[in-house]
């Protein structure tokens, strides 16, 4: 194969609607990657309540043998029943099947949005397949219902290498690692020496430590002190939200699920049932995934135009959605960025 044929081959990329509003976000995503030049061959599949109704599985194994296919996916956000017994989090089951270890949530100011912050710049870092998201609990006596913390060396160790290794290689000042240990002095305390071992490789980045309450406190206040940030899986899932908020929402942060060898990187909003189906959702989040797709794939110049026109679109204060204080629909707001590029 020549060299112009390898740069213009397409990536073979599982691509995975969703459901609520996913269908709506992931359509304009994909219209957006089209049109910055990304190079992607989607391979479209069904999960979650959509395809628990039309296979009766959450998790078809056509959608599987995709994923350990083209390495790499793109994916709208699923339905997870709460408090009761049904379906299990087809998110938490994908991590574990594919060893997703890393969850990596970039938060950044973006241009024209409202915030109470100026000039954050962080990255969390969530070790993503253990903790209480093990999923071990159960029902020890009427009323007493018991789940079980899971905390590894190996685990720790490898989320704590990926933080610094990611700190390295996007030049970060430092890595702030998040606990309760004062409380949960084995499972917290192992996090941490885990953590500590993998710091002292990495003399030239600043290694902290804060209790996770402290933590959501200073980050509250000001969230400008931070580079990336480490952490279990719980207070990762609790502190990425909220970082969130310090920016304008889960509607403009992207996210990414990352082992090493697949990845699925996905909007981290809801399926909003009640704007589902009415053109009225913020496709920034999916769209902002995509670019992070595009650029672990070595297509970083389309990633690069998309986020830029990302930044003209909000900047321009003109075409945005009810979240972040517009009317303009998805489909609009898709075809302004197109018209960006």
């Amino acid at each position: 194969m020549t060299a112009r044929a390898r740069r213009t081959r397409a990536q073979p990329a599982t691509l995975i609607p969703g459901d609520g509003i996913g269908p709506e976000v992931i359509d304009a995503a994909v219209r957006v990657i089209d049109a910055a030049g990304g190079r992607i061959a989607w391979d479209v599949q069904i999960a979650g309540r959509t395809a628990f109704e039309q296979l009766g599985t959450p998790i078809p194994e056509p959608l599987l043998a995709s994923i350990r296919r083209t390495k790499v996916g793109l994916k709208g956000p699923l339905e997870t029943q709460v408090g009761r017994v049904g379906f299990r989090s087809v998110n938490v089951a994908l991590r574990k099947s594919f060893d997703l270890y890393a969850n990596v949530r970039p938060i950044r100011t973006l241009p024209g949005i409202k915030s109470a912050f100026t000039g954050v710049d962080l990255i969390v870092v969530r070790e993503n397949t253990e903790d209480l998201y093990s999923g071990i609990e159960h029902q020890i006596a009427p009323g007493v219902v018991e789940s079980v913390k899971v905390i590894t060396a190996r685990a720790s160790t490898r989320i704590a290498r990926y933080a610094f290794d990611l700190a390295r290689r996007e030049r970060r000042r430092a890595v702030t690692a998040i606990h309760k240990a004062n409380i949960m002095k084995l499972s917290d305390g192992l996090f941490l020496a885990c953590a500590r071992k993998v710091s002292r490789k990495h003399a030239r980045i600043r290694y902290n430590e804060l209790i996770v309450d402290n933590a959501c406190m200073q980050l509250v206040l000001r969230p400008q002190q931070f580079d990336v940030l480490l952490l279990e899986n719980l207070y990762g899932d609790i502190v990425s939200d909220l970082c969130a908020g310090l920016v304008g929402g889960l509607g403009v942060v992207p996210g990414a699920n990352i082992g090493d060898r697949h990845a699925i990187f996905e909007a981290v909003h809801g399926t909003a049932p009640d704007i589902a189906g009415k053109n009225l959702a913020n496709p920034l989040a999916a769209v902002f995934s995509g670019a992070m797709l595009l650029r672990h794939v070595g297509q970083a110049t389309a990633a690069t135009r998309i986020e830029r026109a990302a930044e003209r679109l909000l900047a321009e204060r003109k075409v945005r959605t009810r979240d972040l204080g517009g009317s303009a629909t998805t489909t609009a707001v898709a075809e302004r960025l197109i018209a960006l590029l």
